[in-house]
Order: structure tokens, then C-alpha cells, then sequence
């Protein structure tokens, strides 16, 4: 199994947890030290997986990777350079929380092998941050970008609509900020209620009341315009980016290139031959640190009908076009459904067809989950 390889490292450490946030992570930091030993333990467990391939990408993400010390990024990448692949070219990308990127740190990040940076900004409006529970100010987010970009080429934002209280002009603000700085790209989501948040919770009770869906729709093609007049591209469902400043790793993993992910509740994807496997880690920093090198808690060889679903899924959420034969042959007992949804879809101005290949219009992928749903196989 030779090739390409991108890799993820979830580094699960954060200061708290924000409202709407159900990331594995943990706001204890004293197994920093051992959380490390143990990512070169599995490192090296997975070293003839790795086997001199060549990394597309490196992607650290949690949590807040940022918090961590420069030097043990550092290390960890040494180390990955040893047993593959790595090129000047590579892509590697740290996930940060404005309050941690002071000069010095960024400094040391970029000699640890950092080349790109995601920060979690979430809005650059005192008022939202403030509803999102981030511990930043709007100062911070500035301050944050602007150090960044002096340092590094390729510098992205995360933006949130549709937090309690928001207004067209409140994101129009956010967009323009986003413009204003210049940032090569970023990425804009919609608040989801995910169960089991502090945010679901407020909701339930009456304490929190989010927009409509025709305000989140509103907003989502708010961004689009936006962005777009601006020379963004929007090249995946939630991201928008300059000419060549697109997120190497995310890109791959909605290619369903393979990748390899370390540390608790990571996910790997790999192929060799005919034959697509999907495997994660235990969802457990202490599970995690007695076994790193038996860190794999699940383990699913994908099936034809799996294979196809996850490209109709993925193939539109970058938008890449579906052959409505590929559509076809797999519905062998469903084309009579398959017509009226492509038809449904079409009559909505969700999708179009030309040269018998299907692809999102703007606003189609408002809906790109559900129209997949309909494409899919039972």
C-alpha cells in the first residue's frame, strides 16, 4: 500500500468546553507530558503503515492543539519525517484558539514544521463571542490574525451563524472582517445542536432561542455571495478559498484519499487494492495512555453498497459532479425513484445536469446532505 498519505493527530487538550461543542476533548492539561510518549508509542506502532510513504498532509486537530508546547509538535513531526515521507511541500496545519498565538509561539510553531494555520475564531463581534462562551475578545481575534499572517502563507479563519440574536448585518460584519484581513480562507458553519451540549440543553428548557432555518439559509447564501464577489471559491460545503489556499487535508478526506489518524478518538481511513477499511481510537485519553500501540477500538471493511453511499455523500460536498449513470447502475430496482428525486431536486433549483453529470447549484448545496440521503442506497 504505497502513495499518498495525509495524517491526523487529535490532541484531545482544552482550557473548557465551549456550550455547543461535542469534541472528544479533556480540560485537565497534567497528562500533557505522557499524552506525547504515548502518540510516539503508537507512531511507531503504525511505522510500517507510514512505511516511507510520501505525506500529503498533517493535520493537528482536538481540542486545542495550540496550547501545546511548540517543541512537542516538533518532535512528533521529526520523528514522522523519519519513518516517511515528509517534503518541504507538505501541508502541515496546527488548529488554534486566538489567546495562544502570541508572536513567540507562533514563531516557535513555525520552527517546530507548522506551515498553516486554523484558527477558531468563530466571529470577530464582541456580542457573538461572547454568546458562544469563547474566552478571546474581538481584540484577540485581530491581533491573532494579523501575527499570523506576517508568519505564515496560508492562514484560515472558522466563522459560526446562526448563534441566539444574530442579524444579516451582524454577519456581514464577520464576512468583512474576514475580506478586511485579507485571510486566505476560511471556513463558515452553522450552528447544529449537537445532544448532549450544554447549548441542546438551554434550548430545550427555553433558555436559548436559535434562528429559523429561513434566516440559517439566509446567512449561508449571504456567505456565498460575499465571499464570492471577493474571489473566494467555494470549493466544499463550509469553505471558501483564495487560489491555492485550499485545506490540503480536508480536501483529501472528502476525495476519500487515505489518511491516518493517532491519538484518542481519531479516525483512519486506508486502501490496498479492492479492499477500504475505516478504523478509529478509543474515545478515552486514560484507555489511550495505558495501550497507545493498541489504540484501535473499531475496525469496519467498507462494502460495495457503503462505498458507493460515501461517494454520493462526499462527492457532493466539494461538488466534484456525480455521472447520473454511476447514479443508475447502482439503483438497479429504483430507477423510477431516482427519476422523480432527480426531477424534485432540479424543480426546487437545487441541482443541474449537463452531459448527464449532476452537480450543486449555490443553492443546492444548502441541501447537500439531504439530497444525498435520497441517492443513496438503503
Amino acid at each position: 500500500m504505497k502513495g499518498m498519505l495525509s495524517l491526523y493527530v487529535h490532541i484531545p487538550f482544552c482550557r473548557d468546553r465551549c456550550p455547543y461543542c461535542d469534541f472528544f476533548l479533556v480540560t485537565r492539561t497534567d497528562h500533557i507530558d505522557r499524552f506525547f510518549e504515548a502518540l510516539a508509542e503508537e507512531t511507531l506502532a503504525k511505522a510500517e503503515i507510514l512505511g516511507k510513504q510520501e505525506i500529503k498532509a498533517v493535520h493537528f486537530g482536538g481540542g486545542t492543539p495550540s496550547m501545546v508546547p511548540p517543541d512537542r509538535l516538533g518532535r512528533w513531526i521529526g520523528m514522522v519525517a523519519g519513518l516517511s515521507c515528509l517534503s518541504p511541500d507538505t501541508e502541515i496545519t496546527l488548529e488554534a484558539n486566538p489567546e495562544d498565538l502570541e508572536p513567540v509561539r507562533l514563531d516557535g510553531f513555525r520552527e517546530a514544521g507548522v506551515n498553516r494555520i486554523s484558527i477558531g475564531c468563530q466571529s470577530f463581534g464582541e456580542r457573538k463571542l461572547a454568546v458562544l462562551g469563547r474566552r478571546h475578545t474581538r481584540d484577540d481575534v485581530f491581533r491573532a490574525v494579523q501575527d499570523s499572517m506576517i508568519r505564515f502563507d496560508s492562514v484560515s479563519v472558522d466563522l459560526m451563524c446562526g448563534v441566539e440574536g444574530e442579524t444579516s448585518a451582524e454577519w456581514e460584519n464577520d464576512l468583512r472582517c474576514v475580506i478586511g484581513c485579507g485571510l486566505p480562507h476560511v471556513s463558515v458553519y452553522m450552528l447544529t445542536l449537537e445532544e448532549k451540549t450544554v447549548l441542546s440543553k438551554n434550548v430545550r428548557n427555553g433558555l436559548v432561542v436559535l434562528p429559523g432555518d429561513d434566516l440559517l439559509a439566509e446567512l449561508y447564501e449571504q456567505a456565498a455571495s460575499v465571499l464570492a464577489g471577493r474571489g473566494y471559491r467555494h470549493y466544499e460545503v463550509s469553505n471558501y478559498a483564495l487560489s491555492g489556499h485550499h485545506s490540503r487535508y480536508n480536501l483529501a478526506c472528502w476525495m476519500r484519499e487515505p489518511y491516518l489518524g493517532f491519538g484518542p478518538s481519531a479516525h483512519s481511513f486506508l486502501v490496498d487494492g479492492e479492499d477500504e477499511t475505516r478504523f478509529s481510537n478509543v474515545r478515552s485519553l486514560i484507555r489511550y495512555l495505558e495501550h497507545p500501540a493498541g489504540a484501535v477500538d473499531s475496525v469496519e471493511v467498507l462494502t460495495p453498497s457503503q462505498r458507493f453511499n460515501e461517494e454520493v455523500f462526499l462527492s457532493l460536498r466539494i461538488n466534484r459532479g456525480l455521472s447520473v449513470e454511476f447514479l443508475r447502475k447502482a439503483h438497479k430496482l429504483g430507477h423510477q425513484r431516482l427519476t422523480a428525486a432527480l426531477r424534485d431536486f432540479q424543480d426546487n433549483g437545487w441541482i443541474s445536469i449537463e452531459d448527464n453529470v449532476l452537480t450543486l447549484t449555490g443553492k443546492g448545496f444548502l441541501f447537500a446532505d439531504l439530497i444525498a440521503e435520497a441517492l443513496i442506497l438503503e
